[in-house]
């Protein structure tokens, strides 16, 4: 098929393959809103988000429970992913969390 098809499709003006593939390649972010849920529920959603997000990848979760001031940061030292930051912003509490990279062994997912 000449002229058509999937691999004739059009770049926009301006965007290079190798821009394209650096924009694929680059970590997402998720958004969690858990504001309300009392203990354990912001823990079971934040790590079941974490099972679906890929490595590298980042979550962003906020929550007004004070318990998980210290069932997240637990969380993740059992996961082994890492928290870039933990804050407070009015009533909530905000983390940071970026997804650990996949280890020789295990598989992504």
């Amino acid at each position: 098929m000449i002229g058509g098809g999937f691999w004739h499709a059009r770049l926009a003006p301006g965007t290079s393959l190798r821009h394209l593939a650096v924009a694929m390649s680059e970590p997402a972010e998720t958004r969690l809103d858990l504001r309300g849920l009392k203990c354990p529920l912001p823990t079971f959603k934040t790590r079941a988000a974490l099972a679906r997000l890929g490595p590298g990848d980042l979550l962003v979760v906020e929550c007004t429970d004070p318990l998980a001031g210290i069932d997240i940061p637990h969380l993740l030292r059992e996961t082994g992913d890492a928290l870039e930051a933990q804050e407070r912003q009015g009533a909530a509490f905000v983390f940071r969390i970026r997804k650990a990279p996949v280890r020789p062994g295990e598989t992504a997912g």
